[in-house]
């Protein structure tokens, strides 16, 4: 039974579930030395030189999966000496290389960096190097081409560099936007995302044995194209079996943000989307000017926990789903008040086979809180959707959406740049950081492209609700 798309999942889920089941047997803090050898026992090296160098990596996985470096305020940390393997990069002479006598790649360089050997083979000597990528260009046999590391070619907005005295990874945090596209791409998983695993652990326990809070679980609309080798009531049943209270969808609350954006939209003219975190930090970041346009709404997932703290003050509210940008979401003045912890769904997995829940055994329990339209937000184009049928429920169809639905960063790009020069044709923007929308995101257990489909059927099941009806039962219509 597959659950993951690769060997580094699993790794980190083998760290996850020990850290979290250590922690629910309350022996973690006499146990956690001992965990990097339960994750590589033996005395050989299955992915490394040596077991030893394999159980140091591990010690500081250990770290991160308890919440790692307290003095980063980023959710995204290199293991430096897990990032070692990759090539430096750069611009580099491979087997193509002929020894041509016109050597235009020397006469084209600015620093002088090209040599050549006694066979007239071209070398680059990276000390002088400056990356202008002349030399590629005019060498006749493409000899010449620029190597990029998986985790710098994987993050769109430039936040990943090479230190130079340790070679490994270095993250540029007033750059990065936490959307995770290093983590997933990592071949040695050599970035992580800190884990939140142990909190929630703590509140599941003081749940149960004092009963002082109730512990909703607000799961996103994404969890259906999750946990393929069960059926998406068997993982709703499975998140109760786990101590949880209540399962609501936070595509409740995405309810909730079309029908409240759309009339922000009809009013204002012009609006950025506040679903995507990571698309709201990059606008922060990259594009400051556009900072008054992005809709002032909350995100789904905090507009439905506030929904939920205010019905029950004494809630605690946890969000699972596949982002890594929530975890950094949650710690922002505006949002923490209502999120007490967020996992990924590949931590709810680590957490089902620690305590034993085997979901393809139970029965299936029922989501039906959300319309069609906030299901969708899943996916690219979803949140677009959805705001068109708001403005038909609102009455405000005079108002001509012309949405420009952004699947991934770079196209997020080349929009706000657009609409940063005044030349942008769209009068909305919708912000998705992982291509395909939250479906793509770096906390999924599979990537496949069923994905969208599956949203869609998901969404299928509660067309004979309009938004308006979803938000209505909780007396929200007209809010």
């Amino acid at each position: 039974m597959k659950k993951f798309d690769t060997k580094v999942q699993l790794l980190k889920y083998n760290v996850l579930s020990a850290v979290a089941r250590h922690a629910w047997n309350g022996d973690l803090a006499e146990k956690v030395l001992d965990i990097p050898n339960e994750i590589v026992p033996g005395k050989t090296a299955t992915m490394r030189c040596c077991v030893y160098k394999e159980r140091a990596i591990a010690a500081e996985r250990v770290k991160i999966a308890m919440g790692g470096d307290k003095s980063n305020p980023n959710v995204i940390e290199t293991i430096d000496i897990a990032c070692d393997e990759c090539p430096v990069g750069g611009y580099t002479v491979g087997e193509n290389c002929r020894g041509c006598i016109a050597h235009r790649c020397e006469e084209v360089c600015p620093r002088g960096a090209i040599t050549f050997d006694e066979n007239q083979k071209a070398h680059i000597d990276k000390e002088k190097c400056v990356e202008c990528g002349r030399c590629a260009k005019v060498c006749p046999y493409a000899a010449i081409a620029k190597q990029t590391r998986p985790c710098e070619n994987a993050c769109k907005v430039g936040a990943i560099s090479r230190n130079p005295e340790t070679n490994a990874a270095e993250i540029d945090n007033s750059k990065c936007i936490s959307c995770g596209a290093c983590v997933y791409t990592c071949p040695f998983g050599a970035i992580v995302d800190k884990s939140f695993i142990l909190d929630v652990v703590r509140m599941l326990k003081k749940a149960e044995a004092t009963g002082e809070y109730k512990l909703y679980a607000v799961v996103a609309p994404s969890v259906s194209s999750q946990f393929v080798y069960a059926k998406l009531g068997q993982v709703i049943s499975g998140i109760k079996k786990l101590g949880f209270h209540t399962v609501i969808e936070a595509a409740l609350g995405a309810d909730m943000v079309a029908y409240a954006e759309a009339g922000e939209l009809a009013e204002k003219g012009f609006l950025t989307s506040s679903c995507c975190p990571a698309f709201v930090d990059y606008i922060h970041k990259s594009f400051p000017t556009l900072v008054d346009h992005i809709s002032h709404n909350l995100s789904p997932m905090a507009t439905i926990a506030k929904y939920i703290k205010d019905t029950d003050p004494s809630s605690k509210v946890v969000f699972i789903g596949p982002c890594t940008a929530k975890k950094m979401e949650i710690q922002k003045p505006e949002v923490s008040p209502y999120i007490d912890s967020a996992l990924t769904f590949e931590e709810l997995q680590a957490l089902f086979d620690v305590l034993d829940v085997d979901i393809t055994m139970l029965e299936e329990d029922v989501l039906d809180n959300a319309s069609y339209f906030g299901r969708i937000f899943a996916r690219s184009g979803g949140l677009s959707d959805a705001v068109k049928q708001a403005l038909k429920e609102r009455g405000q169809e005079d108002f001509e959406l012309k949405p420009c639905a952004c699947d991934g960063i770079e196209a997020c790009r080349v929009a706000l740049l657009k609409a940063s020069k005044g030349v942008l044709p769209e009068n909305f923007i919708e912000g998705m950081a992982c291509v395909g929308g939250c479906i793509g995101g770096a906390g999924c257990l599979t990537h496949e492209e069923k994905d969208k489909k599956q949203v869609d059927k998901y969404g299928e099941e509660a067309l004979e609700k309009t938004i308006t009806d979803a938000i209505s039962i909780y007396g929200l219509a007209g809010k």
